[in-house]
């Protein structure tokens, strides 16, 4: 085993299994204190919100309790390993609600293997939360599930593995376009991948002003053109008119290439020079990216380099992202995030990177474009920018 199995499983293990734990608010030392925390005293919330269901966000933790759910058909890069093999992975995205913006979180793996059957679960579940983050559900399966919760549900869904992705590659691309010198409006971008993260990406970019005639996507067979007869709806959505087939093809004079495929791009010695000048690579497939950040700072020493390796600068990491728009959703008891409650969360990470950090070895440039996860002005900034947003479009 190496020292990093190790460690994992000895953290995970120990002092006692998993990674969370009940916390108990409120005093119950006393015969008084049980009466009131249940019977008979549990009866008056129950009778208060019977009359009220709004009650619920008083009397109860609804209003600061997100489900973080999964069939773990998409765990990390293991694939689809079924629900039990995903509980470590729930439990992580639960401890960092809490750790990072302070809301409560459990963790639900369901053995659901089609769409509708998740879907009722989750739909029944719902009164229990303020919210669902849905997470590590394969493609295109994943899309439906958080649409038609969406139209169901009265409290936000938020499939993390899409949109939070999505958010936090934004906001880099946003503070990468300024520091290279280019125009969001004009640069070309090469997306190698086609799941969940991609797609929402492509969607979350044009929201930020990049027409979809700037993005060509690649998936396991090629670019998605409007030729092809294989494509799902979709990816049907940014199927463009283009002679071009290879990655070859695409990245001649590309400005920007995001890798969201996870598997390795062989010949990269050979494609990365044929991109335009001061050129912005993300590649973000973990813990092996798809090209190899050293080859490519020795090919393009001008790059802007982005990955999702935490020993690295400038790694995309959702939890820049997915603890504070929950944080700003729960706070303006929102009944859903939309697309403007994302760009504000974009825009607001955006800012941060581009003020003075507390750490004075970190520089707004090619080697700091995203403020890193521990950095407190995230707390501080992001939810107030979606409470913003949300109360604003009412």
């Amino acid at each position: 085993m190496s020292t990093l199995t190790d460690a994992a499983l000895h953290y995970h293990r120990h002092p006692k299994p998993g990674k969370l734990a009940t916390e108990l608010p409120k005093p119950m030392e006393s015969s008084e204190d049980l009466a009131l925390a249940y019977s008979p005293g549990v009866a008056e919330p129950v009778k208060a919100i019977i009359k009220d269901p709004e009650a619920a966000y008083h009397f109860t933790g609804k209003g600061n309790l997100v489900g973080v759910i999964s069939n773990g058909s998409a765990i990390l890069g293991l694939g689809n390993q079924g629900p039990l093999a995903a509980k470590p992975v729930m439990e992580g995205k639960a401890a960092l609600f809490k750790k990072f913006a302070d809301i409560d979180a459990f963790d639900i793996e369901i053995d659901a293997k089609q769409p509708e059957e998740m879907i009722q679960v989750i739909q029944a579940l719902a009164p229990t939360f303020g919210g669902i983050n849905l997470e590590d559900i394969k493609a295109p399966e994943c899309f439906l599930v958080e649409q038609t919760l969406q139209e169901r549900l009265n409290i936000p869904v938020f499939h993390d593995d899409q949109h939070g992705t999505a958010i936090t590659i934004g906001a880099a691309l946003l503070n990468a376009v300024i520091i290279q010198e280019k125009k969001l409006d004009a640069i070309k971008v090469v997306i190698y991948g086609a799941g969940a993260s991609a797609l929402a990406s492509g969607h979350f970019l044009h929201a930020l002003g990049l027409d979809v005639s700037q993005m060509t996507f690649l998936d396991s067979r090629g670019v998605i053109h409007d030729e092809r007869t294989d494509l799902n709806p979709y990816k049907q959505a940014f199927a463009k008119k283009t002679t071009h087939r290879t990655l070859h093809d695409t990245l001649r004079e590309a400005d920007v290439l995001i890798c969201l495929a996870g598997a390795s791009i062989d010949d990269a010695s050979t494609l990365l020079p044929l991109m335009a000048d001061r050129p912005i690579i993300f590649t973000l497939s973990n813990p092996t990216p798809e090209i190899d950040p050293i080859l490519i700072k020795t090919l393009r020493p001008n790059a802007i380099i982005a990955t999702g390796l935490s020993n690295l600068n400038n790694q995309v990491n959702n939890v820049v992202c997915f603890p504070y728009i929950f944080r700003g959703a729960l706070d303006a008891r929102a009944t859903h995030i939309s697309t403007d409650m994302m760009i504000a969360a974009a825009h607001a990470i955006q800012s941060i990177a581009q003020q003075p950090p507390v750490d004075t070895s970190l520089v707004f440039g090619p080697e700091y474009i995203l403020p890193k996860p521990n950095d407190l002005r995230l707390r501080e900034i992001v939810p107030k920018a979606v409470q913003k947003a949300y109360e604003d479009s009412l």
